[in-house]
C-alpha cells in the first residue's frame, strides 16, 4: 500500500502540525494516514506508506493511543492489529483539545493556584494581580471548553458558524439593557 500522491502534501503538513499539537512529525504523519485512509491500517502498511521503520510506527501508535486518537480494529482470521480513528473528525478535534488541556492548561492552573495560595503573596502585588488575572482568564476558557465539550456536534457547528454574530447579539443586549436603565 502506497501513499497516494495527492495526499502526500497533506500528510507532510500534518507532520509539521503534529509538533505544534504536542507530538512529533512522524506521529502527526501517522495520524494523517490513519484518518485519510478508509480501511483500517496495520503497522506494516503504515510503515510502508510513510517509509519509516516498524519500530517507529510502534512508538507512534502508542503515542496516538495515549492521546486516545486511534483505536485497535481486528479483522476476523487475521492476527495483526489494525488501526482506525477513534471517532469522527469533530470527536478527534475535541480529543486533541482535551489532551492539550490536560497536558498544558491544567498544570499551569495548578501552578498559578499554588502561587496564589502561597505565603509570599504580599511581596509583589502587581505580579500577583497579573497572575490572578491570568488564572481567572484560563479558568473562564476552561469552563467554556467544558460547556462546549458537552454540546452535540450540530449545536457546536451552529455556534461556530455564528462567529462574530454572537458579539453582535451581546452588543444588542447591552444596548437594550442601557436603554431600559435610561427609562427607569
Amino acid at each position: 500500500m502506497e501513499l497516494p500522491c495527492e495526499l502526500e502534501t497533506v500528510v507532510v503538513h500534518f507532520g509539521e502540525m503534529g509538533s505544534r499539537w504536542g507530538f512529533n512529525r512522524t506521529v502527526g504523519q501517522m495520524f494523517a494516514v490513519i484518518v485519510f485512509t478508509e480501511a483500517p491500517l496495520n503497522a506494516e502498511q503504515i510503515a510502508k506508506m510513510l517509509s519509516i521503520s516498524r519500530g517507529n510506527v510502534s512508538m507512534g501508535i502508542k503515542e496516538l493511543q495515549s492521546w486516545q486518537l486511534i483505536r485497535v480494529h481486528h479483522i476476523p482470521g487475521d492476527r495483526k492489529e489494525y488501526f482506525k480513528p477513534a471517532g469522527t473528525i469533530w470527536e478527534l478535534a475535541l480529543q486533541v483539545l482535551s489532551e492539550r488541556r490536560k497536558r498544558e492548561v491544567e498544570p499551569t492552573l495548578s501552578l498559578l493556584r499554588s502561587h496564589m495560595m502561597s505565603e509570599q503573596q504580599g511581596e509583589h502585588p502587581y505580579a500577583n494581580q497579573q497572575i490572578k488575572e491570568i488564572y481567572e482568564l484560563i479558568e473562564l476558557f476552561t469552563n467554556w471548553f467544558d460547556d462546549i465539550h458537552k454540546m452535540n456536534s450540530d449545536s457546536l457547528k451552529t455556534l461556530l458558524k455564528l462567529g462574530a454574530g454572537v458579539g453582535k447579539v451581546l452588543d444588542l443586549k447591552d444596548k437594550l439593557s442601557f436603554r431600559k436603565g435610561e427609562s427607569s
